[in-house]
């Protein structure tokens, strides 16, 4: 079967290159960018890309030395710990510096029988499987509130630290006071948060694919 493009009808850019350069020139001019860590700059360029929303810069809070680390830990070949699967499936695996992996245990066998005697949702459950690997990872958290909660539980009592956070998850019950409680762990380990209710996979990949790569 031969395939044709349609009649061309609408004047757009088509080369993928150029609406990357355009769309990154254009969030540079209009964002305020003073107040993230020079580090992090393109880590919030790349975050803002992925909503379309400029005023999402208000509302990151990027510890100063989470770039640093978490690329560290990447070169070093730490594994990417994740709360959802669309979060590891938006990961870019070429951009990974040691082929890394890309862990998410929801679909463990263990994890419903887990989340049921605990009285907790699968997403929070599954955090436990990571303790055999939490040890200097990078976490991404992009979706459930519970997962973080939980993770930051097991830090305080005594799990192995991972190297930085990402926690970014979305929604309107425990979204806003699981970031908050990321932000106040006495941990301390370096984490990117976006304040409020928003967040999400997009996000969190967004995160993840800009800190495993410094080109943008």
């Amino acid at each position: 079967m031969q395939v044709f493009p349609p009649a061309r009808r609408y004047d757009y850019v088509t080369d993928g290159a150029e609406i990357y350069r355009r769309s990154f020139a254009t969030i540079r001019e209009e964002a305020d960018l003073a107040a993230i860590p020079a580090s992090a700059e393109k880590l919030a360029v790349r975050m803002v890309h992925a909503t379309g929303q400029i005023d999402l810069i208000a509302d990151l809070e990027i510890h100063p030395d989470l770039v640093t680390v978490a690329r560290a830990a990447l070169d070093a070949g730490a594994p990417i710990l994740t709360d959802a699967h669309m979060v590891a499936s938006g990961v870019t695996r070429a951009r990974l510096p040691a082929d890394n992996e890309v862990i998410c245990r929801l679909r463990d066998p263990r994890v419903p029988e887990l989340a049921r005697r605990w009285n907790t949702t699968r997403s929070a459950a599954a955090v436990s499987l990571w303790q055999d690997r939490l040890a200097g990872a990078v976490v991404a958290i992009g979706n459930a509130p519970t997962a973080l909660f939980h993770l930051l539980e097991m830090i305080s009592d005594g799990a192995p630290r991972p190297a930085a956070i990402v926690g970014i998850p979305v929604g309107f019950i425990g979204a806003v006071e699981s970031k908050e409680a990321l932000l106040q762990h006495e941990s301390k380990i370096p984490y990117v948060v976006v304040r409020g209710r928003r967040g999400g996979s997009a996000l969190a990949v967004a995160a993840v694919n800009a800190v495993a790569q410094e080109h943008e």
